[in-house]
């Protein structure tokens, strides 16, 4: 298994591959609650956007992109309603007596890890790389995780997130989480 920056367009389409395949509305209600999905489908021309203004981190084995992070900021707004809803709202809100407005953070736009890989460390492992990659241009990192989502929200508990907040979008109730990159 190999942990690196997104390097082809291959890799890139091998990332929307993988998200549509754990899209919440391509899953049953039982790998729902059991397994986790994601939410937001990004077109693979916006994963290319977000990729050239930071490389996503992802997990490869056998040629085969079995895990992501998209790494994404403030560049993209205006380009996907959900970020922007999470974009503005993370300027909104503030930690340690400090407005995210003013702080220099990156976006976690998605996670997302293979069914057949999951269950052996590898949201650890993308974090880790993410955290290694970015931590020197960015002190924080958030994202938002769907509250029907335990799986995920779980995950990003015990990787050091914390909830700061919340955010209505769509039909879903969201958990606002910040992992400080200087604790």
């Amino acid at each position: 298994m190999i942990i690196k920056t997104v390097s082809s367009e291959k890799e890139m389409q091998q990332i929307k591959v993988l998200q549509s395949q754990n899209l919440k509305m391509a899953l049953e209600p039982s790998e729902i609650e059991s397994q986790g999905f994601v939410s937001a489908e990004y077109t693979l021309d916006f994963i290319k956007k977000m990729n050239d203004i930071a490389p996503s981190i992802i997990a490869v084995e056998n040629n085969e992109v079995v895990g992501y992070a998209i790494a994404t900021d403030k560049a993209v707004l205006g380009e996907h309603d959900l970020l922007d809803d999470l974009l503005t709202k993370i300027d909104h809100l503030s930690f340690k007596g400090r407005r995210l407005a003013q702080e220099n953070y990156i976006v976690v736009g998605q996670l997302c890890v293979a069914k057949t890989h999951r269950g052996q460390g590898l949201v650890k492992q993308l974090y880790s790389s993410f955290k290694t990659h970015y931590a020197p241009t960015y002190t924080l990192c958030v994202t938002d995780i769907d509250r029907k989502n335990i799986r995920s929200l779980k995950a990003h508990l015990k990787t050091g997130f914390e909830i700061i907040g919340a955010l209505s979008f769509g039909n879903s109730q969201w958990d606002i989480v910040l992992w400080d990159w200087n604790a």
